[in-house]
């Protein structure tokens, strides 16, 4: 993973939000929030939360009484995250490194995290510090992509950009949305931190778009990957979007297109 691999600034936590979480996180946000609310909390901290979409599935989910921090490490998608979700008096709003919480020992139920475990330096240190934080019998719930063949639309972008960088092709998406998915390796990271009591449900969705244009727009242009894109030539993103289009058309059709996505989705007790 590189430093830009973390970067969701400028455009892109509008383009991620309004074309990327209906594509593929919408339907696992909701999963979230049910295995989460489902352990009736008193108090959940939610880590690299994105513009959101798990906040506004959970938050209706908790009781009235319950305390809800949300934190992420990049201050644009916490804020635009923020101005989505509209007053309520129980979420806290809390920029924060998932590798170094700025909390008490012992002070939540649930530690939750949707798709942000890929993009931790040291992932071994993030599951420790979520366990630090849990209180006796808390739980670390989080969800990382499978591999990037398991993910249609992710695939078809990340093969359709290399044809215009074919001697240095952007790798993002396979490097770290879709580069931790090996459930050993998963198992062994928690267990390194006395997570002993793990479950992992591999869960396929369908993901849809309302055109190749707005799947290879979100993809391109809504993650770092556009960061990757510029790097290269600021002047060919447009050629690179295009580009992730006609793949994914030719291969979905030129109207609504749909394909598969696959993640795990990942409960620890403490």
């Amino acid at each position: 993973m590189t430093d830009i691999d973390k970067v969701f600034a400028g455009s892109i936590p509008k383009i991620y939000d309004t074309l990327m979480v209906p594509l593929i996180f919408q339907a696992y946000a909701v999963r979230m929030a049910e295995l989460v609310a489902g352990f009736s909390p008193r108090s959940v901290l939610e880590t690299a939360a994105g513009s959101g979409v798990v906040t506004r599935a959970l938050a209706p989910r908790l009781d009235a009484g319950a305390r809800y921090v949300v934190t992420d490490l990049n201050q644009p998608m916490l804020d635009y995250a923020a101005a989505r979700q509209g007053p309520d008096s129980r979420i806290e709003w809390r920029q924060a490194d998932a590798l170094a919480l700025p909390f008490d020992d012992a002070s939540f139920d649930v530690v939750c995290c949707q798709f942000g475990a890929m993009f931790f330096s040291d992932r071994v240190a993030g599951y420790a510090e979520a366990r630090r934080v849990l209180a006796p019998g808390g739980r670390l719930v989080f969800s990382v992509w499978d591999r990037i063949e398991e993910n249609v639309f992710a695939d078809d972008v990340t093969n359709a950009v290399a044809t215009v960088f074919p001697h240095d092709p952007p790798r993002f998406l396979a490097r770290t949305p879709h580069g931790y998915h090996d459930i050993a390796r998963i198992r062994d990271d928690l267990s390194q931190v006395g997570f002993a009591d793990v479950s992992i449900e591999t869960r396929e969705e369908i993901s849809r778009a309302a055109s190749a244009k707005d799947a290879a727009t979100a993809y391109c242009q809504g993650t770092p990957l556009r960061n990757e894109i510029e790097a290269r030539d600021a002047g060919l993103l447009q050629a690179a979007t295009d580009r992730a289009a006609q793949a994914i058309a030719s291969r979905h059709g030129t109207g609504a297109v749909a394909g598969k996505i696959q993640a795990h989705m990942i409960v620890a007790a403490k």
